[in-house]
């Protein structure tokens, strides 16, 4: 845990109820930061029940809250990728130097989200893809931008999408989100689980993390839902 997330993470409380959390997401809604991109060009369909994508993009708290917030997901999971089994601990990986990424598991349903749509998602409201090793106020390889495909048709859309979007210039500065190979995914500790929910008054949470929830319901409001999908109700 870097020493600003200490000094910013508030100290733990109960779960607050989805009333709660909504008014929190209204009052930073005039902060949200929303990147207007277009939508894949190419996308392929999918008549699969269930599939599964792995993002990277800074605090996995703020993708896993954003993410568990689109309908179409049925799971969302804090974690390490792109390391070892053996390196795969917060405070093991906040070295910077295990090759991990803290990242996001994403199990859902193409045939109400698909996969470039998450990706259009990703690279909108969830992370900068300008940002090289880092993402807001936190640095280091832990938080690069990256994107892990879990087939090839993913790593397909997802390099063509980067492509893409670097012709259509929506950033004045290059994109430096890479495409890496799929590793396996290690779930975080049990109390980065579900954070953004449950902490939603942290002074890190409020600066950094519910804008982009906030970003999430005003660029895709068709895709937005208000209860989130939580890791720790399913266990």
């Amino acid at each position: 845990m870097t020493p600003l997330r200490i000094r910013l993470i508030a100290a733990a409380g109960a779960a607050l109820l989805a009333g709660t959390m909504l008014t929190q997401v209204s009052a930073v809604s005039a902060a949200a930061p929303i990147v207007r991109i277009p939508a894949p060009a190419l996308d392929a369909p999918s008549a699969a029940p269930s599939e599964t994508a792995v993002f990277a993009g800074g605090c996995f708290w703020g993708v896993q809250g954003v993410y568990q917030r689109v309908k179409g997901v049925t799971s969302a999971v804090s974690g390490y990728t792109g390391g070892t089994a053996a390196t795969a601990q917060y405070e093991t990986v906040g070295g910077g130097d295990t090759g991990h990424a803290e990242a996001v598991k994403i199990t859902y349903d193409p045939r109400v989200v698909s996969y470039g749509k998450l990706l259009q998602i990703y690279f909108s409201v969830v992370a900068d893809p300008t940002e090289l090793n880092r993402q807001g106020p936190d640095s280091g390889t832990q938080y690069r931008s990256a994107i892990f495909p879990t087939s090839e048709g993913q790593r397909r859309t997802a390099a063509a999408y980067i492509a893409q979007l670097g012709k259509a210039g929506a950033w004045q500065r290059p994109i430096v989100t890479k495409v890496e190979r799929s590793q396996g995914f290690f779930p975080a500790e049990g109390y980065h689980q579900d954070y953004l929910t449950l902490h939603p008054d942290a002074a890190y949470i409020r600066i950094n993390d519910l804008p982009k929830v906030a970003a999430l319901k005003q660029a895709f409001p068709t895709l937005y839902r208000a209860t989130p999908v939580l890791v720790r109700a399913k266990g």
